[in-house]
């Protein structure tokens, strides 16, 4: 399963993120968090599912806590993110394994599922 996912993640990286990075932070359940690189010093802008929560967002980890993106999120303390039109900064970002994954939708439960990802990442307005 792992090897899959790191082989669905080069596509998506390579292809379908830049396709989705065109709606992911106008749509419901999208977002954009821009995070900079550990040691590049580079502003990425990475599309995901992102969810409201009443002190901030949580942000499934579809391929798992070990993305670089994650980690350059955890490195920084937060990452701003826009969803739905708006911008919001984001602070301590925490993950978060939950295998219920009882937080998201169910048709969002369903998909994780299938894909094997029982993580999040959960981020506070202050």
């Amino acid at each position: 399963m792992r090897f899959r996912k790191r082989w669905l993640a080069k596509i998506n990286i390579a292809f379908t993120n830049r396709i989705t990075s065109l709606f992911a932070g106008w749509l419901p359940g999208f977002g954009i968090p821009t995070h900079v690189g550990r040691k590049s010093g580079k502003v990425y802008r990475t599309p995901v599912n992102v969810f409201r929560t009443p002190n901030g967002f949580i942000i499934a980890l579809t391929y798992s806590s070990q993305s670089e993106w994650v980690k350059n999120v955890l490195a920084a303390g937060g990452c701003e993110l826009k969803t739905r039109g708006t911008e919001y900064q984001l602070f301590s970002p925490s993950v978060v394994r939950d295998p219920t994954r009882r937080r998201f939708p169910i048709p969002v439960r369903v998909v994780l599922r299938i894909v094997g990802a029982d993580e999040y990442m959960e981020l506070s307005q202050t």
